[in-house]
């Protein structure tokens, strides 16, 4: 059940909710109740709406992974947020956990990620190739446990799985996540890729907005919380 305590951020014009491994965040094939749907519900019963409920997806992080999810509740919202998108004027921060030590502790990877849609999978090439788009991100070293490294992920570009597949290609799988070489799934069937942090300028009050979603409540990631500072 969807309880009031999983908003992080709301406003007139957006509703941002911390997303859990697992849920999806618009409807897909499997039927499944989508998170947009689910917090449309909540919206219309909390303030006693007769109507529709107005909720629109500004953007997606995959099924596996959870973090922050930021709504559009008005039109006005959606199209000004949508501008930012447009513009890069969002900032999007990401923890990933790993296995394998990185090639370096900081740096920039730059691919060209092509999707194959059949398998539901990006593939990665240092060069273009055709049907290919560019793909950025920065990544830093920020923690560390006897087995296990904690990223901090800047994503430059929203691209498909593109921080699955990006860490997977410097031979960085996030833990749990078998579809890009992670040999073992989490029990939950979620990865350890957590999108912590949303910030942007609001683009109707001026406002600077900064939204912060804590990770899943498990023994791996309580032991990283300490140790990292945004």
């Amino acid at each position: 059940m969807f309880t009031a305590d999983r908003i992080l951020y709301e406003d007139n014009h957006f509703i941002a909710i911390n997303k859990r491994c697992g849920e999806i965040v618009q409807a897909d094939k499997t039927g499944d109740e989508s998170l947009l749907e689910t917090v449309k519900g909540f919206i219309k019963q909390r303030d006693g709406k007769p109507g529709r409920v107005f909720l629109e997806v500004t953007h997606r992080i995959d099924r596996p992974v959870s973090g922050v999810v930021l709504f559009a509740k008005t039109s006005k919202g959606l199209s000004r947020i949508n501008n930012l998108f447009q513009e890069g004027k969002i900032t999007k921060k990401y923890w990933a956990i790993v296995r394998n030590q990185p090639p370096k502790d900081s740096d920039t990877l730059v691919h060209y990620l092509l999707r194959d849609n059949k398998k539901n999978k990006s593939f990665v090439y240092h060069r273009e190739v055709h049907g290919s788009k560019l793909a950025k991100l920065k990544y830093e070293l920020v923690g560390r446990t006897q087995n296990y490294y904690l990223l901090v992920i800047d994503l430059i570009t929203g691209r498909h799985h593109q921080i699955r597949a990006q860490l997977s290609k410097i031979g960085c799988p996030i833990k749990g996540d078998l579809k890009y070489g992670y040999p073992r799934s989490n029990p939950d069937g979620g990865i350890h890729l957590h999108s912590r942090i949303f910030a942007f300028t609001h683009p109707i009050s001026g406002e600077e907005i900064r939204i912060v979603a804590n990770p899943p409540d498990d023994n791996l990631w309580n032991e990283f919380v300490s140790l990292c500072i945004d």
